[in-house]
C-alpha cells in the first residue's frame, strides 16, 4: 500500500526559463528601476532679506574652567579659539599661536574639559565663538 501511494504522486518539475525570457526581464527591470538621482533637479533657494534679531543676547557663562599646567616660561603665550556649543561643551579648539608641543597639548587637554552655560539669543541656546590667551605674566 505504501508503494502505491508513492507511485501515484507526481513531483512537479521546475519550469525551465529560457535565456531570452531572462534577458527581457532584466531589460524591463532596468527600464523601471532607474536611480532617482538622474531625475532630480535642484530648485533655487530664494534669498531672504529678514535678519535674525537678538533682542535679549546673553554671552556664555563659564561653569568649570580648570587652568592648564604650563611650563614656567615668562614670555611664552598660547592663544586658542574655540566654539561653545549649545550643549555647553567646547568644540573645535584651534591653536592660533602656540608655545610648543607640550604647552599646546596641555592647553587643549584642559580646554576640552571646560563647561559653560551656553550663550542665549532671546532665551534660546546658541553656539558662540571664543578666543582666550594663556600666558605667564
Amino acid at each position: 500500500m505504501i508503494l502505491s501511494v508513492f507511485a501515484n504522486t507526481s513531483v512537479a518539475s521546475p519550469t525551465v526559463t529560457s535565456f531570452a525570457q531572462l534577458e527581457s526581464l532584466t531589460r524591463r527591470e532596468h527600464s523601471i528601476f532607474k536611480p532617482a538621482i538622474h531625475r532630480s533637479r535642484f530648485a533655487d533657494v530664494p534669498l531672504t532679506t529678514a535678519r535674525q534679531r537678538c533682542e535679549d543676547a546673553q554671552p556664555p557663562e563659564a561653569l568649570t574652567t580648570p587652568n592648564p599646567v604650563l611650563a614656567p616660561q615668562p614670555d611664552e603665550r598660547v592663544i586658542v579659539s574655540f566654539i561653545v556649543g549649545t550643549d555647553g561643551k567646547v568644540h573645535s579648539p584651534l591653536i592660533l599661536e602656540g608655545g610648543g608641543p607640550a604647552e599646546d597639548r596641555a592647553v587643549l587637554g584642559a580646554i576640552l574639559h571646560w563647561r559653560y552655560r551656553p550663550a542665549r539669543c532671546n532665551g534660546v541656546p546658541m553656539e558662540s565663538e571664543a578666543k582666550i590667551e594663556f600666558s605667564r605674566r
